[in-house]
């Protein structure tokens, strides 16, 4: 498990603009399995990747015509038993981190695995999320 002071900046950078932290399976749970359209970030320390999918989610959000009833988040590395409840509802997708899925009533519907999102830019991922949201929301 991660220290905290790596953590809380980054899981700061998506909270700050809106994301509920899930810190728990109870809570995984009780938003996964409302109705309506979820956006679950699976936020993690890695550089590469994370480092644009954290500016990337949060740019979909903020400019976003029709947004996700529910915007979620679980940090991996740190959330663990929230993450890997998390994940049980992202199958047939293997654990990947970071990851952006969009489920609606309870089925992912769009995915953005950790290969998806190394080498593009926030911008790249914040458009993938803007069309889905169009698509889904």
């Amino acid at each position: 498990m991660y220290p905290i002071e790596i953590v809380a900046p980054m899981k700061a950078e998506v909270t700050s603009h809106g994301f509920k932290e899930l810190l728990s399976t109870e809570e995984v749970d009780n938003v996964m399995k409302s109705e309506g359209t979820t956006l679950l970030f699976i936020n993690s320390v890695c550089g590469c990747s994370a480092g644009t999918a954290r500016p990337g989610v949060v740019m979909a959000v903020n400019n976003a015509a029709k947004k996700p009833d529910h915007i979620v988040t679980a940090f991996a590395g740190y959330d663990v038993d929230a993450v890997k409840q998390a994940r049980n509802y992202l199958l047939p997708y293997p654990p990947s981190s970071p990851a952006i899925a969009l489920l609606k009533d309870g089925k992912v519907v769009h995915m953005i695995e950790r290969h998806m999102i190394e080498g593009r830019p926030a911008q790249m991922i914040a458009a993938n999320l803007l069309q889905a949201f169009e698509t889904y929301c």
